[in-house]
């Protein structure tokens, strides 16, 4: 028994879950874990609110997985809800958020018991030198560099640690490495640095507001954190088409994400939206899955690099259609199967069937947790001097969320870099 929570094998499973008077919350952990260690310190503080009405377990999945499997338990951490001896609710995994555990711990007692015990609740402030948004390679890099500056150092992040490199399924030139990395393993590698160097984390939480110009944050509705400097990296996201059918088909058929998804997609016929350089290594990539690709493409060749539109353009099972736009995603049962495009010569409308659709055209940045009036580019990009100074005092910006020419891996790192290295100077002068 550690902080409320008790450790069991599956040999006490019946009579500590199945046969328990109370509401039980499991929690299937792993060794070597990035989300469960992120997952730990919310589980804990729940415990130690909710214990006296729920039952608070953690089983090791590595040495339990019949018991796993059994209970469609495929990944750590994955967290199960059980009262009167039947699993209820949904099953979370992965970078798992408090306010979804919470509400399913509510539902496991009555509604004036859990307003009850959501009062024990105690609100707290930390103070830290330097504060960083977002955990890309950007604010990885900066967490590295400030910590490393002896600076107190947070990093707070929505998801895991990583960004868009956690979703990419090869990084090939990423210096230092001889063989392409998978993208999260790359970023494993620059969070366990940046903790290494004594950088503290808050990973898969909700952030509540920000204010920077007071220069502080509240995480999960409990902990407000303030900083002396502030550095934002919250990277950017796929750009939508603004088309009919894509939002309410986004995951039922409509993806953003190649690593994600495209294992749905064996022997399937694919299509993808866009010509660039994500598009056509994203194609190459389905294409270890897919029966056959078609790609849409605005201009009549593609704006990928050159290596890899040759290797497209020489790929037997990849066609393409240029200067179309597609107009409408459409469904049947509930799946997007078809896609009407236009033809940007004659305007003329026609229907192209797949299976699924992947789209990459392009990114925005995420600026959506900010309230402030930022100087930005004509793309929506923050604008900063040399030194990576936006022009709110004290906040610096690195990564993709910037105005600049190149979006990569390494730049995000570089932008990093200078960020935290005038920040930790600013501070001590």
């Amino acid at each position: 028994m550690e902080h409320n929570i008790s450790y069991i094998t599956h040999e006490q499973w019946d009579k500590e879950v199945l046969q328990s008077e109370r509401g039980v919350v499991v929690d299937f952990y792993s060794s070597d874990c990035p989300p469960c260690e992120a997952l730990a310190a919310k589980y804990e503080s729940l415990a130690a609110i909710y214990d006296g009405e729920v039952k608070f377990i953690k089983i090791f999945r590595q040495e339990n997985r019949d018991l796993a499997e059994s209970l469609g338990v495929k990944g750590s951490p994955t967290v199960l809800f059980f009262k009167n001896g039947k699993q209820v609710g949904p099953a979370y995994s992965g970078g798992i958020r408090r306010a979804d555990l919470e509400q399913s711990i509510h539902s496991l007692m009555a509604p004036e018991t859990a307003a009850k015990l959501k009062a024990r609740e105690e609100k707290f402030t930390t103070e830290y030198d330097i504060l960083i948004i977002g955990a890309g390679p950007a604010g990885l890099t900066a967490a590295i560099y400030a910590a490393q500056a002896k600076m107190k150092t947070i990093l707070v992040d929505k998801g895991m640690p990583g960004g868009n490199v956690s979703i990419t399924h090869q990084v090939s030139n990423y210096p230092g490495f001889v063989a392409p990395q998978p993208g999260f393993m790359l970023s494993h590698y620059m969070a366990e640095q940046a903790k290494e160097a004594g950088a503290e984390f808050r990973q898969a939480v909700d952030i509540t507001s920000v204010d920077l110009k007071k220069k502080e944050l509240i995480v999960d509705g409990l902990e407000t954190i303030r900083a002396k400097k502030i550095i934002l990296a919250t990277g950017s996201s796929p750009r939508p088409l603004g088309i009919p059918g894509e939002i309410e088909y986004k995951g039922k058929g409509v993806s953003y994400c190649a690593t994600c998804d495209a294992k749905y997609y064996e022997g399937k016929h694919v299509i993808i939206i866009g010509g660039g350089n994500t598009a056509i290594e994203e194609a190459l990539f389905i294409d270890k899955f897919a029966g056959k690709i078609t790609v849409i493409h605005q201009f009549d060749k593609l704006q990928a690099n050159k290596t890899s539109a040759e290797k497209a353009m020489a790929n037997p099972n990849i066609e393409f259609v240029f200067e179309h736009e597609p107009r409408a995603f459409i469904a049947d049962n509930g799946t997007v199967n078809k896609v009407e495009v236009e033809n940007l010569k004659t305007g003329e409308r026609s229907y192209i069937s797949g299976d699924g659709v992947f789209v990459f055209v392009g990114m925005l940045p995420n600026l959506d947790l900010f309230d402030e009036s930022f100087e930005l580019d004509e793309w929506g990009y923050l604008q900063v001097d040399e030194s990576m100074h936006t022009n709110i005092p004290d906040v610096f910006a690195a990564g993709d969320i910037i105005h600049k020419q190149y979006r990569q891996i390494t730049t995000a790192v570089a932008d990093g870099t200078i960020a935290a290295i005038a920040a930790a100077r600013e501070l001590e002068e």
